[in-house]
């Protein structure tokens, strides 16, 4: 078999477990909203917020970098 067909298999199982052990629902108070969601579709949330953050964090110093280095005014 193909290395990267099994590490797809084994990282899809290895999210699958997950999703089975978070199903229990948790209540997300922050300020005025109150959600109820499952634990798992929380920490997916988590770590897609995290990646756009780091993301845009990267892109904004990366800019400014350049920026910096150029010595141009924009």
């Amino acid at each position: 078999m193909n290395l990267k067909l099994i590490l797809v298999l084994i990282l899809v199982s290895l999210a699958a477990i997950f999703i089975i052990q978070n199903v229990t629902v948790v209540d997300v108070r922050f300020l005025f909203w109150n959600v109820s969601m499952s634990r798992a579709l929380l920490i997916f949330f988590l770590l897609i917020i995290g990646v756009a953050l780091g993301w845009v964090l990267h892109s904004y110093f990366s800019f400014r970098k350049s920026k910096d280095e150029s010595g141009g005014d924009v």
